[in-house]
């Protein structure tokens, strides 16, 4: 049996030449010119320390990047620069993620999209976008629904939520707490895989559809976030908790992104958000994995960039708050 549900498989590795000519480019401004230890801060809520990176100002609306199931705010090195040309960005590690603390209390969706919500008001936050990334999305469309004046506008990039919640539980517990154990040894050992092309493709083969197209010191960034100890506890949250019944309540304006090639939430996924929730679009990226914002970041910046910038009727809006 499958442990995943995705019946995407990986890419050969000599394909990764037809990927396309935006595949792996590095995004404008590029974040290897820029002082990120300018931009970190850390601050504790509910008794942990939770380290973030403040980039950026604007009046609209901040934009709040959240990372997925072993990740960390390194996912949106790609993506943050550009956003922040217009906008203030936050991008926190999650409690248990990154250079975040464990929390204290059990990690859950719903406790999760409560963090998000704290750390808005504790940094003086409005409404402000939510975009996550798989179980940043998850938390994302959580913070919506618990949280409706606090979300302006939302974007789902492949996120978990809805799948996940059908799998068998056994088999994907054994199979997450082999990638934890991986992601603890790799650690240390993390450099040969990720500097030697095959091997690249083969660590990071279920998450991006050609790693090997992806620079070695962006990999190197976003594998930081491996072997931490919110990872098993956090993937049972994800099997926990099903919220499909709630999903029809978020009201904000929503942009759902996918890669066609997701290996770890089905594509079929976007098609379903796009159906629940109902102000929502979505767009699919073809040949592309489970981290389309890294994979494709000069598309994907552009088409979020567009998407911010996008006036809806005040009726939407109306009824967002009457939904609230």
């Amino acid at each position: 049996m499958a442990v995943l549900p995705s019946k995407a498989r990986p890419a050969l590795m000599r394909a990764a030449t037809q990927a396309g000519d935006d595949y792996g480019v590095t995004a404008q401004p590029s974040w290897r010119e820029i002082n990120w230890r300018q931009h970190l801060r850390s601050i504790e809520i509910d008794g942990g320390n939770v380290n973030y990176v403040d980039m950026g100002s604007g009046d609209a609306p901040p934009v709040l990047f959240v990372h997925g199931l072993g990740g960390c705010w390194q996912n949106w090195l790609e993506n943050v620069p550009r956003v922040a040309q217009e906008r203030r960005v936050i991008a926190p590690d999650l409690p248990g993620f990154g250079a975040s603390e464990m929390p204290l209390e059990r990690i859950s969706i719903p406790g999760y999209g409560q963090f998000l919500d704290k750390l808005c008001d504790r940094l003086g936050l409005d409404e402000v976008v939510i975009v996550g990334n798989s179980m940043g999305g998850f938390v994302g469309a959580e913070v919506a629904i618990q949280f409706p004046s606090r979300v302006e506008r939302l974007v789902l990039v492949s996120a978990a939520g809805l799948s996940i919640t059908n799998v068998r539980r056994r088999p994907v517990q054994t199979w997450g707490r082999a990638v934890a154990a991986l992601g603890a040894y790799g650690a240390a050992h993390l450099r040969p895989a990720i500097v030697r092309p095959r091997l690249r493709h083969l660590t990071l083969g279920y998450v991006a559809r050609h790693p090997t197209r992806l620079r070695a010191d962006l990999c190197w960034e976003i594998m930081s976030g491996a072997g931490r100890p919110g990872f098993v506890d956090a993937l049972n949250a994800l099997l926990d908790y099903d919220f499909r019944d709630r999903i029809g309540e978020i009201r904000v304006p929503t942009f759902i992104v996918w890669g066609s090639d997701d290996m770890l939430v089905p594509v079929e996924d976007a098609s379903e958000f796009e159906r629940l929730i109902p102000n929502s679009r979505k767009v699919i990226f073809e040949d592309t994995g489970h981290v389309p914002m890294l994979e494709r970041p000069e598309t994907f910046n552009a088409l979020l960039i567009e998407f911010l910038a996008e006036e809806f009727p005040a009726a939407q809006s109306e009824s967002a708050e009457a939904a609230a």
